[in-house]
């Protein structure tokens, strides 16, 4: 077991002796990743690491033991397809001690199928939850190394940014555009996560990707980008305008850039996620284009491009020092454009450190 495996599995049982929770439950995935440093294939075949209060078993399907052998010394309980799962998971519950836990965290990603197979394995009074107070609440908060990962990608998200600003030019369609931000992240060793390059009224959807659309003069175009290097993501989302900005532009991204500041201001150790948001709203809202701000003022960003916490109007998450996350409020107006300005920080003791060193300022291609 890594010093890393082991100064993790060491806080996640201080959580469980704090919530009484009795097993912890994870399936293949970033949450693995996260205690493990890597995680076994995942397909339909049952396979879960089991964490009690002293010990710990994976529940292993053969087919997967021997390759997941080399990376980890944690007992296995394998199960072969033509036995099935049922009598190894009895065996690994009884074998940490978890087999009557009172409360069961479960991975909140883990197929339907592996949770109720968990479930009915255990007695029927078990209380049932989610890892947010437990597993969930250790990985908001990053330490240096991830910090430094996440920093590195913000880096190479800026020279991917960049790298489109250079290409884009009237008469490119919004994919060939896209494929420049690929083709950087790529040359940096990165792998390419998503690449939204939104002009004209396409840009009003936020979530729209890249397609056909020919960019043109006059036309605003939201650029949101994200690679993956060294198991750690990046996002980000700048504006460019081609030639002459559209009517009402310059106004709308001052409002945007208002509420990004009135959200940084409001992060804080001790301030609550839905009051980040509630500032950023505000603003916006206090313009005249709270209906057009239609999303989330921001996610956290980690091991997975969205996790929590979750800058919503809803969320009561106490932000903390060394939490990671997006702040990126937008206004969308159909028909016309969108503007979207995104960083992603780190909460320091005394506010946000923004990982981009790239500016906000909106980018004007020569039309």
């Amino acid at each position: 077991m890594t010093e890393q495996t082991a100064t993790r599995l060491k806080a996640l049982r201080q959580r469980m002796a704090e919530t009484g929770t009795g097993l912890v439950a994870i399936a293949p995935g970033s949450h693995m990743d996260w205690v493990l440093g890597f995680h076994p294939h995942p397909d339909e075949r049952p396979c879960l690491l089991l964490i009690g209060p002293e010990k710990e078993a994976f529940l292993m399907p053969v087919l997967n033991a021997e390759g997941t052998r080399e990376f980890t010394d944690i007992a296995f309980h394998n199960w072969a397809d033509e036995v099935g799962p049922v009598e190894a998971l009895a065996a690994a519950l009884a074998d940490i001690g978890a087999d009557a836990p009172g409360l069961v965290a479960l991975d909140e990603t883990m197929r339907a199928d592996f949770a109720l197979l968990l479930l009915d394995a255990l007695p029927a009074e078990t209380r049932r939850d989610f890892t947010p107070a437990t597993l969930g609440g250790l990985r908001m908060r990053k330490d240096d190394a991830e910090y430094a990962k996440l920093k590195m990608n913000a880096g190479i998200a800026d020279r991917a940014m960049q790298a489109a600003f250079a290409a884009i030019r009237p008469g490119m369609t919004e994919k060939e555009v896209a494929a420049a931000i690929r083709a950087h992240f790529s040359s940096e060793g990165a792998s390419p996560q998503f690449w939204i390059v939104g002009a004209g009224g396409n840009g009003a959807f936020p979530h729209h990707s890249a397609s056909d659309k020919v960019v043109q003069e006059g036309e605003a175009v939201v650029i949101d980008i994200g690679g993956r290097k060294d198991g750690f993501p990046s996002d980000m989302t700048r504006m460019a305008v081609i030639g002459t900005a559209p009517e009402g532009y310059g106004e709308i991204h001052a409002i945007v850039e208002k509420a990004v500041q009135a959200a940084l201001k409001a992060a804080k150790p001790g301030a609550r996620a839905r009051d980040v948001d509630a500032a950023a709203r505000t603003v916006i809202a206090d313009a005249g284009y709270g209906d057009y701000f239609v999303h989330r003022t921001g996610h956290g960003l980690g091991i997975d491009i969205h996790e929590p916490p979750y800058i919503t109007a809803t969320s009561d998450t106490v932000l903390e020092e060394g939490m990671v996350f997006s702040v990126e409020p937008g206004i969308y107006l159909p028909g016309r454009f969108g503007i979207r300005l995104e960083d992603i920080v780190i909460l320091r003791a005394d506010g946000p450190e923004i990982l981009s060193a790239l500016p906000r300022t909106v980018h004007v291609v020569p039309a």
